[in-house]
């Protein structure tokens, strides 16, 4: 599962800046399968053991950081991770389908699905029960009212 990205080098020492995707990365180490370990974490800024200076830090520009997903603690009744939504087909209540789920953002109010039509079009929704009022491992229903045509 991917928990940051690394989006550049921070100092001259060997610390990187990270897109975070989780609120507490600090739980987590080592990633991607034991080539990085964390060594110190200041909000978005990270030091790894195995990076130590600035042009070691400019190479990870990009690197994903990722965890086994055994390593994620369990759900509770309706959580879920992203990574599970992604890709799901997305139909209407009677079956019909829409598109498929490609991302999912969150700009502070909750989650929004954005939705890929097979058309290429794509259109977002509030990842809420009055727009999904289901979804399991297999499909994703969305209300008929919130389809952009």
């Amino acid at each position: 599962m991917t928990l940051a990205a690394v989006v550049g080098a921070h100092g001259i020492g060997g610390e990187v800046k990270l897109r975070l995707f989780t609120d507490d990365l600090a739980r987590y180490s080592p990633f991607n399968d034991g080539t990085l370990t964390l060594a110190a974490l200041r909000g978005n800024i990270a030091r790894f053991a195995e990076v130590r200076d600035r042009t070691a830090a400019e190479a990870l520009r990009g690197t994903t950081l990722t965890v086994a997903r055994a390593a994620l603690p369990p759900l509770g009744d309706g959580e879920y991770y992203h990574t599970d939504l992604i890709g799901l087909p997305v139909v209407t209540p009677d079956g019909a389908a829409v598109g498929r789920v490609v991302a999912i953002e969150n700009f502070g109010a909750g989650d929004v699905i954005e939705i890929e039509r097979s058309t290429g079009n794509r259109f977002m929704a509030p990842l809420q029960p009055i727009a999904v009022p289901e979804w399991t491992a297999e499909r994703l229903v969305i209300d008929p009212a919130w389809i952009d045509a």
